[in-house]
């Protein structure tokens, strides 16, 4: 992953509005607020329509946990984005995903190891980065296993975690300090 330089800072939550602090401590977990919600606090109004959005394709859509967190982790791999990446990897070996499954999502949709299906997924992540439109390929073949809505949510993942990755590179977002390769205070 590529090191990226810190160019937001990290906002004291402590000298925020009441209301504009609440709305980003209810995305904290375990009472932690997680560094991506702490540099997005210099910007409380996008954060309060961003995390709706972001809330449904993190825990309120169609598709299967693994499924999700492969395509997070695809689309976060391709854009080097190590914040992402990193936060992703911890949840998706929490819920099963194998250090073998990591190795393979790193290189993509024709790694040994995934069936079609997953496969599809990798490959709907690459076309999405690299096309800006799935091929009908990855289309019918998803199309075997996903409903509307799911083929829907599938591409919007895609979407929300390019959009992040994007932001957390630009914004130079740093490692919480649970991650792996966190600069320890």
């Amino acid at each position: 992953m590529i090191k990226r330089k810190q160019r937001i800072p990290i906002r004291d939550l402590s000298t925020m509005k009441a209301e504009d602090r609440e709305a980003i401590e209810k995305n904290g977990m375990n009472g932690q607020v997680f560094n991506i919600f702490k540099v997005m606090a210099n910007h409380p109004a996008l954060t309060k329509r961003w995390t709706p959005f972001a809330g449904h394709i993190l825990s309120k859509q169609t598709l299967p946990f693994r499924d999700r967190e492969l395509l997070i982790l695809r689309i976060g791999w391709l854009n080097q984005a190590e914040y992402e990446f990193a936060q992703h990897e911890l949840i998706a070996k929490r819920g099963g995903v194998t250090d073998g499954d990591i190795a393979n999502l790193k290189e993509g949709p024709k790694a040994k190891g995934w069936n079609e299906h997953e496969a599809a997924l990798m490959q709907l992540a690459d076309d999405l980065f690299e096309n800006s439109v799935a091929s009908d390929e990855t289309w019918a073949t998803l199309s075997k296993t996903y409903s509307t809505e799911q083929l829907m949510d599938a591409v919007f993942t895609v979407g929300q975690y390019n959009l992040v990755s994007w932001a957390l590179n630009s914004f130079g977002v740093p490692l919480d300090d649970f991650l792996p390769g966190a600069q320890k205070k």
